[in-house]
């Protein structure tokens, strides 16, 4: 599984980073977010797809 983020649609809500907060982190300075694993281990696949079906601004991709 690879991860994608589109930060310049993020609307910096943070649903990423409740959902799956090994994988995904906030600018402090504006709160969009920040990859921190592209490639996750597979324990956190169901994290990182919940975190991609709340991202209220479509702004995470998930590839195979």
């Amino acid at each position: 599984m690879k991860v994608v983020i589109e930060q310049d649609k993020c609307v910096a809500a943070g649903q990423c980073v409740a959902a799956a907060m090994d994988v995904f982190d906030q600018r402090e300075d504006d709160g969009i977010v920040v990859l921190l694993d592209e490639y996750p281990a597979p324990e956190l696949a169901d994290d990182v797809q919940q975190a991609a079906a709340v991202c209220p601004a479509l702004a995470i991709r998930i590839e195979d």
